[in-house]
């Protein structure tokens, strides 16, 4: 369906850059996950913690794996967050200690929800596509969500619709009309834009929410700004709309919610709310409580590094200490 609206694109004169004082491009730095791959992290940085309630973003690949393993994260815990995982090329298994066994492919969404403790794993299949390409998220819970029970989710359709030459998949949130069918627990937005062809486009936001926008694939203009692949652009708060142009093929991933403004303590895979929380986590993974057994995998769980000596600081999302 052609969900275009009658906006017209945003013009300025050519090398006339805008004046947006709130957006900051975060170009992300690479880490290691598992043996195997290298992701590009986006959140968090110095610069910018969160957008909305997203709290952690990972962009994987291109990456040619035809003659590797591709993914192999070995079970590992985690505490007060969603993981959001879409995936644009490759296949990857998904098994967690609720005893979920889930492969997930292009087009389709994962979302577990620890709540108080969950661990999992994530692995490509012995026989797997020859690309993986795709991003993980994560969502900071709130109170009292982060202290309930864990879920975990897979959905094989999305609402999807055209506005203009872009194809627009949401993934979480509402947009345009349309509603996701995975579960949040704070105002949040999360949609694949892909362009179709150079047309220019106009979409419309919300202010009350901040909005960033990560570019997966091909070259995109964003209120005039140049984003390139594997780079993030904080859009700030109180737009009401964004233009784009792309050359066809983009993709584009748009992140969005009302400012999240709980303090946070992130470390390792544990989201809490201060030092003692977190070390407890680690204790209990260690220990071998709290967090179960990861179904159908032999492998040994990832051990926790030891705690900084330094005590963790709760911030908030601007990366104020906060207590």
């Amino acid at each position: 369906m052609d969900r275009t609206e009658s906006l017209p694109a945003e013009t300025r004169p050519p090398g006339v850059a805008p004046v947006d004082p709130g957006s900051v491009l975060l170009p992300g730095h690479d880490v290691p996950l598992g043996r195997y791959t290298t992701v590009r992290r986006l959140l968090p940085q110095r610069q910018r913690r969160m957008v909305g309630a997203w709290c952690f973003v990972d962009h994987f690949g291109p990456d040619d794996v035809a003659e590797r393993p591709g993914m192999e994260v070995p079970p590992h815990p985690h505490t007060g967050l969603q993981t959001v995982t879409w995936l644009l090329d490759g296949e990857i298994v998904h098994r967690d200690s609720l005893g979920n066994v889930q492969p997930i492919r292009p087009g389709q969404l994962n979302v577990m929800t620890s709540g108080h403790g969950i661990a999992h794993s994530e692995r490509s299949p012995g026989t797997h596509p020859p690309l993986m390409h795709g991003v993980q998220l994560w969502v900071a819970l709130p109170d009292p969500a982060r202290a309930g029970a864990a879920d975990f989710a897979h959905h094989a359709e999305l609402p999807g619709w055209r506005h203009g030459e872009w194809d627009v998949t949401l993934l979480v949130g509402e947009l345009g009309g349309e509603r996701s069918p995975a579960v949040v627990h704070t105002p949040l937005l999360g949609a694949q834009l892909e362009a179709r062809g150079p047309a220019p486009a106009t979409l419309r936001l919300r202010p009350d929410f901040e909005y960033g926008l990560l570019a997966m694939s091909g070259a995109a203009q964003v209120d005039g700004l140049g984003l390139a692949p594997g780079a993030l652009l904080y859009l700030g708060a109180g737009r009401d709309r964004v233009a784009l142009a792309a050359e066809a093929g983009t993709r584009l991933m748009l992140l969005g919610g009302e400012p999240f403004d709980e303090p946070l303590v992130m470390w390792w895979n544990f989201v809490g709310r201060s030092h003692e929380e977190v070390a407890a986590a680690r204790e209990d993974w260690m220990a071998g409580r709290r967090f179960g057994v990861v179904a159908d995998d032999s492998a040994p769980p990832l051990p926790a590094p030891e705690m900084p000596t330094t005590r963790l600081k709760a911030r908030d999302r601007r990366g104020g200490v906060r207590g």
